[in-house]
């Protein structure tokens, strides 16, 4: 049982181990204690957030199959968090590349001051931590949008928070890590967030293979829903204070310096991807505003400042912020090179944001900046004439590119031999949208359903019901020539007449 009682202030005492006399008493500011648990809840909306976001840019047939995974996928990870995910990330044990089981189902983790900081307790600080444990691997499933088994894809979600997210957390954020040692500077997640995700993501893609219609106008179709790509962007922006301002595990001006610098690095990052895809400049667009633009640039903004937050002064976030956009938006090229239909740009936003984010970390860090919370320092980079900084920032940020691609790939080629496991779906259930096909439900009424189904051969009405044959024994039923007048544009927005019964009629 903790050992607590309060000063007169409100600040809590904890007598963590009484065999050390006075140093095994902390105090802790109940303010930054309830700050962090704000900050953690903050966190927790990103990844509806980035369902909402995910499921806006696909198809309607598959909209609900991103929300499933964005839930599912965290609430597996906060389990898997809770048994070794902590311990393995931040065990004081630990070698330079990952921890221990000392703290196997957060046993000894109580009252203890934190491996994060000691104006936090033990437990806060793994409650705040599962938050971004969680996150990850959401913002990895992107890559296998519209064609992926949902088991199998929760299993490689569970083993690679254990074997990439947990490995890089400790090496960047536990004293014990050789990035920490180094003095790698990763303020709230560039590594160990967003390079890996962004990476597992494009993994994802090029092992699943591209989607049925590749390079072909049936894959030509806008965003099914850009309210909800609007309402995941602004979730993640709320809750991206929680990230990069509660990262300094306290309350004081370098947590609201980071939270400043946060919010001018999305706005500046929105603006610029927005201008860059106006017709001056990009004449291949729809000449007209876009609000994907705006919100894509909102991203990379965040994404690029995460490792930045609080090492930097206001002005350079105004740089970071319209760098990271102009090197993701021309990142989103490199899937039509390399030929990886990565269907969310999970890669050019999230590890190529991330990257270009932690390199300018190297550039811009304000020893000056980092002193707002009056106890912490550190050499800083150029900025402070510490031109090592750049190099230590190129090494970590490129050893987690590197370890997340092979590690990636390892694990979903494993669990793709697994009898049972397959990774990629049939092709009936990509054509009928993986709602119907992984879910047996649907994000939209069957008249809208109608709208995705490819030119030609369509599903009759009796296909798309939850018969628990349609899967199998009913395959002919697929190839029933469509009525006249019911083909659908290959393009996301054309309608199609709804089918003559008095329900949908009413529709």
């Amino acid at each position: 049982m903790p050992n607590v009682t309060y000063t007169p202030d409100g600040s809590l005492v904890a007598t963590w181990d009484p065999s050390a006399g006075a140093d095994g008493v902390a105090t802790y500011s109940t303010g930054d204690m309830a700050w962090i648990l704000v900050a953690a809840c903050l966190v927790m909306i990103m990844a509806p957030g980035v369902g909402f976001l995910y499921s806006g840019l696909l198809r309607r047939k598959n909209a609900l199959s991103m929300l499933f995974l964005a839930m599912a996928v965290y609430s597996l990870i906060t389990i898997e968090w809770f048994f070794w995910g902590y311990s393995l990330a931040f065990s004081e044990t630990g070698s330079k590349f990952i921890g221990d089981l000392r703290h196997f189902g957060l046993m000894n983790v109580l009252d203890a001051p934190s491996q994060g900081s000691s104006k936090i307790p033990a437990l806060l600080f793994a409650f705040y931590q599962s938050m971004f444990a969680a996150l990850t691997p959401v913002i990895a499933v992107g890559g296998v949008a519209e064609r992926a088994r949902l088991l199998p894809v929760l299993v490689v979600s569970f083993l690679w928070a254990t074997i990439v997210y947990n490995p890089v957390a400790c090496w960047t954020w536990n004293p014990t890590g050789w990035g920490y040692i180094n003095g790698v500077l990763d303020f709230a997640g560039g590594g160990p967030v967003h390079i890996t995700s962004g990476t597992a993501s494009l993994v994802w893609s090029f092992y699943l293979g591209r989607r049925r219609g590749y390079g072909t106008a049936k894959l030509a179709y806008r965003p099914h829903s850009v309210s909800h790509v609007i309402l995941g962007t602004t979730l993640i922006w709320f809750g991206w204070f929680g990230f990069n301002g509660g990262s300094e595990v306290a309350m004081n001006l370098r947590s609201v310096q980071a939270s400043i610098v946060t919010n001018v690095a999305a706005a500046m990052g929105g603006m610029t991807w927005m201008i860059m895809d106006l017709p001056r400049f990009r004449s291949i667009y729809t000449r007209k505003w876009s609000a994907v633009s705006l919100c894509s640039g909102i991203l990379a903004g965040l994404v690029g400042i995460t490792p930045a937050a609080g090492f930097v002064g206001t002005p350079a976030s105004l740089a970071i912020g319209a760098v990271a956009a102009i090197a993701a938006n021309f990142a989103t090229g490199l899937k039509v090179l390399l030929k990886i239909d990565d269907a969310v740009d999970g890669f050019a936003l999230h590890a190529v944001g991330g990257y270009v984010g932690s390199v300018l970390t190297g550039l811009f860090a304000d020893s000056r900046v980092v002193e707002f919370d009056g106890y912490t320092a550190v050499p800083g980079g150029w900025i402070n004439h510490h031109y090592v900084q750049l190099g230590w920032q190129l090494a970590s940020a490129t050893s987690i590119l590197a370890y997340t691609a092979v590690m990636t790939y390892i694990l979903i080629f494993i669990v793709d031999h697994i009898p049972g496991f397959k990774v990629r779906c049939s092709e009936d259930d990509e054509i009928i949208g993986m709602d119907e096909s992984q879910t047996g439900e649907h994000g939209y009424d069957y008249v809208s359903i109608r709208r995705d189904l490819e030119d030609g051969p369509l599903y009759s009405e009796k296909d798309l019901s939850r018969t628990p044959s349609h899967y199998s024994s009913e395959k002919t039923a697929h190839h029933t020539p469509a009525a006249a007048g019911t083909e659908t544009s290959a393009r996301e927005g054309a309608a199609a007449p709804a089918p003559a019964t008095p329900e949908h009629a009413a529709v």
